[in-house]
């Protein structure tokens, strides 16, 4: 398997805990870990930095996970998804991407392992919503068991996923206003990048969905979710599917959105098209006669007369009425 190189102060344990008989908690160090101190307590929770090389030897040769469940866990590329594997799950969520500088549309993994004793998490950027139950389990208002944790983050990926939803939907909204308002000017080229980050959220969203409502399913089969933790992921799975009609009603209004702009510049230059048709036709019998007395060749009519000149700009000028005249009369102007 390969390892990736470790980027300097790169810590191997994000935090961790430890749960005695009565549930308490009890922060890890990873001496700890190194040092055996697991074995003090009935379960632990070890949040752990998938970047980190010592993390990634820990998994491999001293977790006691095996050779496949550590591959699941340690690969590049993911997609959300919950499957039971041997006495435990194997869980991948992702979340909002919060960091400084990035796209929040940018979904980050949550990878975990979720054993009767031991919940492993792994995360390779970082993710707001662990640090959420982590501050949960410090004010002791989260069950400490496993599916309870699994259940508390689970939720708290919902609640970091909701506010984004609802910025694209006013978003959206935004769009249809400058559309709708013809003393504003909608900016076409921002449609198609919105419809990138639409589809891009889209990737994960959908997938995390069969996740959740899968985790619920082979949930409630296992020992690992009480009832109480099962009602937390239905409610979790439910407010996901709501999430993944509202994104697919907003991708819908961007289809919209970006055929409605492009038919109002194609109207917009078909009417100045249509405007120099009309400027040509007007013009195309000044023209003809223009270019035919041009020819500087004997026998122009009113070559020798005074009134010339004045009868050739009055011809013009009846020549231009009457063109107007026929356009109007066709309803083409």
């Amino acid at each position: 398997m390969e390892i990736m190189v470790e980027p300097e102060n790169s810590e191997p344990l994000l935090f961790g805990f430890g749960f005695d008989e009565a549930g308490a908690a009890h922060y890890l160090t990873w001496p700890d870990i190194l040092d055996g101190g697991l074995t003090r307590y009935k379960r632990a929770w070890l949040h752990l930095n998938r970047q980190s090389a010592q993390a990634q030897g820990w998994l491999i040769r001293k977790s006691g996970l095996d050779r496949l469940t550590v591959q699941a866990l340690l690969q590049d590329e993911t997609r959300p998804r919950a499957v039971r594997h041997g006495h435990g799950y194997l869980i991948n969520l992702r979340g909002p991407n919060l960091n400084e500088g990035e796209d929040v549309e940018d979904l980050v993994a949550l990878r975990m392992w979720a054993g009767e004793d031991m919940l492993i998490t792994l995360r390779a950027r970082p993710v707001q919503a662990a640090r959420d139950v982590e501050q949960l389990v410090n004010d002791k208002i989260c069950e400490t068991t496993t599916g309870a944790l699994v259940a508390s983050l689970a939720n708290a990926l919902t609640d970091r996923m909701e506010p984004l939803l609802e910025d694209f939907d006013d978003e959206a909204d935004k769009y249809e206003d400058e559309l709708l308002d013809p003393k504003t000017h909608l900016d076409r080229s921002l449609l198609p990048e919105f419809r990138r980050r639409i589809l891009q959220l889209r990737r994960h969203i959908i997938p995390q969905r069969e996740a959740m409502l899968s985790l619920v399913r082979d949930g409630a089969q296992s020992g690992l979710f009480t009832e109480h933790d099962l009602f937390f992921l239905r409610e979790s799975a439910d407010r996901v599917t709501r999430l993944t009609e509202l994104l697919e009603n907003i991708r819908e209004r961007s289809t919209v959105l970006y055929e409605e702009a492009v038919q109002e510049s194609t109207e917009a230059t078909n009417q100045r098209l249509f405007v120099l048709a009309i400027l040509s036709a007007v013009f195309l019998p000044i023209s003809f006669v223009t270019g035919l007395f041009g020819v500087n060749l004997g026998g122009i009519p009113g070559a020798g007369s005074p009134a010339g000149f004045a009868t050739l700009v009055a011809a013009l000028a009846a020549s231009v009425l009457g063109t107007l005249a026929i356009l109007r009369w066709q309803r083409w102007i």
